[in-house]
């Protein structure tokens, strides 16, 4: 099994390296949203860090979103989404290393650009840390609930961007509310354990129940 895993993982990797657009352009959208921002709303210092949150969360959710839709779709079109389906091995797991694989090229990298983009909007580096291991966290939420909505969607023609959206958007407002908290509570001085604890609660039941709607969705979409 640990050579299937393997084996998984280095086809995504491969997969990545010959569709670079995959993977960049959640990246640019999510920059080019925290770039803008101070541009439109002026340079002041307190209104950037008042409304930092709120624009880093939003920015981080649809930045998500973007990268979803297409998640399981070319395993669905070239068949390997059958294999899956047939394979002895669980596709529970199989589904765990796909969405691992997005979390690390998606949510993983948006963590890496936020200390740069925490900048331009007058964060100071004192909540820098607080904002990048919630994001870590949070992300691997948004990309494990947001692979749901992709299993579900899988097999409609012309693609379910929109039905995906309107299924995965409901559930990421508890993220949201969590991540913009975190941070406010950070900005303010206020102790922020409360907040992590509740937001690495929602990540290990994520990580439990997911993997297991995730395979249903795609045994539901492959029989269709």
């Amino acid at each position: 099994m640990r050579a299937v895993i393997w084996q998984l993982l280095h086809r995504e990797w491969q997969l990545s390296w010959r569709r670079p657009g995959d993977v960049l352009n959640p990246l640019v959208f999510f920059a080019m949203v925290i770039t803008l921002f101070p541009l439109a709303v002026g340079p002041e210092p307190q209104m950037l860090q008042r409304m930092a949150s709120g624009v880093i969360w939003v920015a981080a959710l649809l930045a998500t979103l973007l990268s979803l839709d297409g998640l399981f779709r070319s395993d669905f079109e070239d068949g390997s989404l059958e294999q899956w389906v047939l394979s002895p091995h669980p596709l529970t797991l199989l589904v765990l290393v796909k969405v691992l694989h997005h979390w690390l090229m998606c949510g993983v990298l948006l963590v890496l650009l936020t200390p740069l983009l925490g900048m331009m909007l007058a964060l100071p580096w004192s909540v820098i840390p607080v904002l990048c291991v919630t994001l870590l966290l949070g992300t691997a939420v948004l990309s494990l609930l947001g692979a749901i909505g992709a299993a579900l969607t899988v097999g409609l023609k012309g693609g379910g961007s929109m039905l995906l959206a309107l299924l995965i958007l409901p559930l990421y407002i508890p993220v949201l509310i969590l991540g913009t908290g975190t941070m406010d509570a950070a900005l303010q001085g206020l102790p922020v354990q409360g907040y992590l604890l509740w937001m690495s609660c929602l990540a290990v039941l994520a990580l439990s129940l997911s993997p297991l709607a995730i395979a249903a969705g795609l045994r539901i979409g492959v029989s269709e």
